[in-house]
């Protein structure tokens, strides 16, 4: 006697195919853009997800708005030079810890993750090659940055109008200091972003890469004091080319003729000459391209493994 084993079926349990349009690669690279904007802000994320980026924004307006409240209260005295409290060319100086605890907190969340638990071959699997994945990423968090820091300098804009300072002289000073910052906010942006490939656990990340631009900040600021003290101004300005901070309080000061910091006011840099001013601009540029294209080779390695 022989008994049959055969009890295969095949059972329709619904599912059907996709038969909706293909979108492509820029839609794909598209949403992985929106992604990371709105998870800089914490957007789609929980409680814990918002409050860190939502206070680093309250602490880049707040300073901004005391300043258009206290040159709105002054205006009427004649002895007061309204212009001198507002600040464009050097307000992101002031706050410039507020940049950098963003793109540290921010910049593993983009670039860490996908590694940490191997999602990466998930979008690679598709359209989406690894330019651009990284160019999507990168684009999502300098622009978070720079909406960071270009809110208060809009605030403090508005405010200038408001009390009728010269329209054209300001809006030049508006647009000079906005131009600078989407300047460090791209060499802000790589520097984090590349850190952030390299260190896949997002403590660590978010250590090295506060450690690596507060660290460059201060050494800038020491070998420009050390200039300053001994008398030599230029050497002073040369001695930016160590942080991404200094780097851009030099090529504003060069290109759009801000006022540089002076040292009672615990600023030091100098206006830099035309080559101090263009050899700190391919810096900038160098520094800019250069961590981005290091980092299309980091996610290039992973994509081929």
């Amino acid at each position: 006697m022989s008994l049959s084993t055969d009890n295969s079926a095949i059972h329709n349990i619904g599912y059907r195919r996709y038969d909706g349009p293909r979108l492509g690669r820029r839609h794909a690279a598209k949403a992985i853009y929106g992604q990371t904007l709105r998870g800089a802000f914490g957007i789609g994320r929980g409680i814990g997800g918002k409050l860190f980026p939502w206070l680093l924004a309250s602490a880049a307006l707040f300073p901004a708005l005391v300043i258009v409240i206290v040159q709105a209260s002054v205006f009427s005295d004649p002895d007061v030079d309204p212009e001198a409290l507002v600040g464009l060319n050097h307000y992101t100086t002031f706050i410039v810890a507020v940049p950098m605890l963003f793109v540290a907190s921010q910049a593993p969340q983009a670039f860490s993750r996908d590694l940490r638990f191997h999602t990466l071959p998930l979008y690679f699997s598709r359209q989406v090659n690894h330019h651009d994945y990284t160019n999507a990423r990168l684009l999502g968090l300098w622009t978070a940055v720079s909406i960071l820091l270009l809110a208060p300098l809009t605030m403090l804009y508005l405010g200038g109008l408001a009390i009728s300072l010269p329209v054209g002289e300001w809006s030049a000073g508006f647009v000079g200091s906005a131009v600078s910052v989407l300047l460090l906010t791209a060499m802000l942006t790589v520097i984090g972003a590349l850190i952030a490939s390299i260190t896949p656990r997002r403590g660590l990340g978010v250590v090295a890469v506060i450690s690596v631009l507060l660290g460059s900040y201060t050494v800038a600021q020491f070998l420009q004091a050390m200039g300053h003290a001994f008398g030599n101004e230029q050497t002073s300005a040369w001695m930016g080319v160590f942080s991404p901070v200094s780097i851009y309080d030099g090529v504003q000061s060069f290109l759009f003729q801000g006022a540089p910091f002076n040292f009672e006011s615990f600023m030091i840099a100098p206006t830099p000459t035309p080559a101090a001013g263009i050899f700190l601009i391919l810096v900038a540029l160098g520094i800019v391209f250069g961590c981005r294209q290091l980092l299309i080779l980091r996610y290039r390695k992973v994509a081929a493994s």
